[in-house]
């Protein structure tokens, strides 16, 4: 096994743990970084092994023994851990006491997601502007906070859910339908405290992403995606549709305002519980008439928005995360982002977000080329090289131009060369940047 301190060095060889979308994005823009000479994807999905310099490896993101012994086997110089769960987990703490540089916080610092009760109270200690809340522990304690507001609220569950544990209720009967799916199961939720009641608020979303070794941070574009599955933003949420960047919602200025008054605060405020955040800090963001207000915190890269940005990032991605996890971000290279506009939209299964119907070969005749890209999420490649769906998202299209029209151009143009029974996806994503 090799370590490596030194910031201003390239990894050469990387591994990116994790089998969906964002890995998928992750794995080609780091094959693509000056330096990088091989780069292994696993467990990986059907589109890893077309990705030129990646190769996919057998191996369970829950298998921390396993990852680590093939880090060992294979002598990688960084670990870029994709998903939420094997950070909540610990599996960056694994590595990090075996030596290994990981560009993704500990347990202790993945709380940021895998509680809203501890991300809601650590927002509180830092003055981070974000909606007024009631943890709830029972389900009559949930039912009692509902009525004593006596108005519709946001119900969340306390623990991850895939980005599917959120409803925006309407009414008062469906806040007291959420919140009785939490406590009959539905969602895995963290101990001491099975939901959060929180204040509704109004304006529109936005996502900022931050690299950080725990010390300094590094703003990426502000993204925008759909959740609904729906066109024109209706019914159920799912784990995203399609996004766009940059988000013209914050310019310049506006992205220094959240630097200031969410990133650093919650930085610091990470810094005083003795946490030692080395990884991707993703605000969820709401735009409000009083400025931004923090939705939630999640401690890896989001999907769709992950696969749109990766395109717009420059060759030194793969140095600039090797620095976050070594502590040295000061010593890294200037990242280069491209100026232009990137687009995604996913192509999902039939049911989806429901129950899914899978196993359907997938055609497919796009070629990715420096301003298209297709990127694998929920396929498995079979025994006779061909590839079938085997979730809800399951592939993601992404296109970069000078305008976000010529970009969504380009990303219908090629849905219309991918094919499996019961694609289904969204033609109204970017309505908010589209003339056309």
């Amino acid at each position: 096994m090799t370590t490596v301190s030194i910031a201003s060095s390239t990894p050469a060889r990387i591994l990116v743990v994790g089998g969906g979308g964002r890995e998928n994005a992750l794995a080609w823009a780091l094959a693509r970084s000056h330096g990088v000479e091989q780069v292994w994807v696993a467990p990986g999905n059907g589109g890893t092994l077309e990705l030129e310099g990646c190769q996919q490896l057998a191996i369970a993101e829950s298998d921390q023994e396993g990852l680590l012994a093939a880090c060992r086997e294979l002598a990688v110089e960084l670990v870029v851990v994709g998903p939420e769960a094997p950070l909540a987990a610990g599996l960056a703490d694994r590595l990090r006491a075996a030596g290994l540089p990981v560009f993704g916080p500990g347990a202790d610092g993945a709380q940021l997601e895998a509680s809203k009760h501890w991300a809601k109270t650590l927002m509180q200690e830092a003055g981070v502007p974000t909606a007024g809340y009631w943890p709830a522990t029972s389900l009559e304690q949930a039912l009692a906070v509902l009525e004593a507001q006596g108005r519709p609220l946001v119900v969340k569950a306390d623990g991850l859910a895939a980005g599917k544990g959120v409803t925006v209720s309407e009414t008062m009967q469906e806040a007291r339908d959420a919140i009785g799916e939490i406590f009959a199961g539905r969602f895995a939720i963290a101990e001491g405290a099975a939901l959060v009641l929180e204040e509704r608020t109004c304006g529109p979303e936005v996502s900022v992403f931050a690299l950080t070794d725990g010390e300094r941070l590094l703003l990426l574009p502000p993204a925008q995606d759909h959740k609904r599955i729906g066109e024109g933003d209706t019914g159920p949420n799912t784990g995203g549709m399609g996004a766009y960047a940059p988000a013209p919602l914050l310019d310049g200025a506006g992205l220094e305002l959240v630097r200031q008054l969410v990133l650093e605060p919650t930085l610091e405020a990470l810094r005083r519980r003795g946490i030692n955040y080395r990884g991707v800090i993703y605000a969820g963001l709401m735009l409000t008439e009083n400025g931004p207000s923090v939705i939630e915190f999640n401690c890896r890269f989001g999907d769709p928005e992950c696969e749109t940005l990766m395109p717009l990032l420059g060759p030194e991605l793969a140095a600039v995360l090797l620095a976050c996890a070594v502590g040295q971000l000061d010593q890294a290279p200037k990242l280069t982002i491209d100026p232009g506009c990137s687009a995604c939209v996913i192509a999902a299964a039939a049911g989806y977000p429901g129950k899914i119907r899978s196993g359907d070969p997938i055609q497919s005749s796009l070629v990715s080329s420096n301003n298209l890209q297709l990127f694998h999420a929920g396929s498995q490649r079979q025994a006779d090289g061909g590839c079938v769906s085997s979730g809800g998202r399951v592939l993601a299209v992404v296109a970069q131009a000078e305008d976000f029209d010529t970009a969504f151009e380009r990303v219908y143009g090629g849905l219309e060369q991918v094919q499996f029974e019961g694609m289904n996806f969204r033609r109204d994503i970017g309505h908010q940047v589209r003339s056309r």
